[in-house]
């Protein structure tokens, strides 16, 4: 899962990326209004944290920019500002949630952890799909009842397909969800193909079914 951390105050930003990374998260950053802009217009994020105050501009204009591009990233104000108004204006405007500085990081991660399961999961712990069983909170996946061991890039990418079930997903969306911005920076996607051959070869030795297709000059689609 891949967080967008907006915020100005760089200890800030990397205790917050340190932390996070130890719950499995790939962390982003965007330190001014104009670096944010640019990230949120060309990538996409499970969620966001967006500090109101930046430098060169506003973060309500950053949500409002989501908006209007009609982005799903989930978005959490992170803003020392603690006043009613920001937090409704930014709600009304469609911010997922609102955590005034300072805050404790493992409630940070909750809420992040809530937002994502809300928004992608249909608010749920435990996603059951015929014999696959995930368990979101335990990062455990089971096929007919059994344990199956999957690495963090295989159960990331598992996810990924599912939050995205029915919808054919393409080879760069799946590198930059894996990767974040580094993935411009590949010369091919050798890696994603590694990650998904041995996804599916875990499943399919387990006696999972065969939801994950490949489209053949797309990408891939994972197909109930």
């Amino acid at each position: 899962m891949k967080v967008l951390i907006i915020e100005d105050e760089r200890e800030l930003a990397q205790s917050i990326a340190d932390y996070l990374s130890g719950e499995h998260y790939l962390c982003e950053f965007a330190a001014t209004y104009q670096e944010a802009l640019e990230k949120v217009e060309v990538y996409e994020y499970d969620c966001i944290l967006l500090d109101i105050m930046l430098p060169g501009g506003n973060g309500m204009q950053i949500l409002e920019r989501l908006k209007s591009l009609n982005k799903q990233d989930g978005v959490i104000i992170i803003s020392a500002k603690n006043s009613l108004d920001d937090k409704i204006q930014g709600l009304h405007i469609g911010a997922d949630d609102y955590l005034a500085k300072p805050f404790h990081l493992p409630e940070l991660a909750a809420r992040i952890y809530s937002v994502i399961r809300r928004r992608s999961f249909a608010n749920t712990n435990v996603i059951q799909l015929n014999e696959l069983q995930i368990d979101l909170l335990g990062k455990s996946v089971k096929v007919h009842q059994e344990l199956i061991p999957l690495t963090k890039k295989e159960l990331d990418l598992l996810l990924y397909f599912i939050a995205n079930k029915n919808k054919v997903v393409s080879k760069s969306a799946i590198a930059e969800h894996l990767s974040g911005e580094l993935a411009d920076m590949l010369d091919n996607h050798d890696f994603i193909y590694a990650h998904i051959k041995n996804l599916k070869k875990k499943l399919t030795e387990a006696g999972c079914a065969n939801y994950l297709k490949t489209i053949y000059g797309s990408g891939y689609k994972w197909e109930l």
